[in-house]
């Protein structure tokens, strides 16, 4: 006896689609159009953008990768919270040159409305350095975002990150010292958000 078939489901007529929107620091704008099969499977969704896609100026902008994660839904509209930046593969590699010291340095900082980062700065000399010079700007580098950061709020500091003044502000405390070819946030990263959404950022 022929077994009878049941009816296949179509899983992409049970999705509906949603815009979704960046934080205010970025004025709230859209940033992708996707779909979703419920408001509680979406939250802690992660969205990959280039800092081009939001602000459509500089095509060098395309080097800057922004991701955001999902933490609402509202009919056809999600909201979402700022969740990493960094350099993408090939900048990376690009800036990389011989004759020239790199120096790295991470450190975990909270914004003044309570946001944890964990940041990784990259700079690049003209020339090799030793390595009290290179221990020196570290010291540099640690001194200027311990004293500009805890007095941003979240908007803020994604603002200073992306828009590049948090590089300019290292950049120039390295000048009294020596000149450098290359300043940059490499990366950064939510590690706690102010009321401790752990669950969402574990997503």
């Amino acid at each position: 006896m022929a077994r009878r078939k049941g009816r296949v489901k179509d899983k992409w007529r049970e999705k509906r689609w949603v815009t979704v929107y960046a934080p205010d620091s970025f004025n709230n704008v859209p940033i992708a159009y996707v779909p979703i099969t419920d408001d509680e499977n979406a939250v802690g969704r992660v969205i990959e953008v280039t800092l081009y896609d939001i602000l459509k100026g500089d095509p060098s902008q395309h080097q800057y990768k922004i991701y955001f994660q999902i933490n609402k839904i509202d009919g056809d509209k999600a909201t979402t919270i700022f969740k990493r930046y960094e350099y993408s593969k090939e900048f990376l590699r690009s800036l990389v040159r011989r004759g020239s010291s790199k120096i790295n340095y991470s450190i975990d900082i909270k914004t003044k409305d309570g946001y944890v980062f964990r940041i990784k700065l990259l700079a690049l000399t003209h020339r090799t350095l030793n390595t009290s010079r290179q221990h020196a700007l570290r010291l540099i580098a640690q001194e200027v975002i311990n004293k500009t950061i805890p007095e941003m709020t979240i908007d803020q500091f994604v603002q200073a990150t992306c828009y590049s003044k948090i590089n300019s502000d290292i950049m120039a405390a390295f000048k009294r010292v020596i000149r450098v070819r290359h300043v940059g946030l490499e990366k950064v990263k939510l590690i706690r958000t102010a009321d401790k959404e752990t669950k969402l950022l574990e997503a």
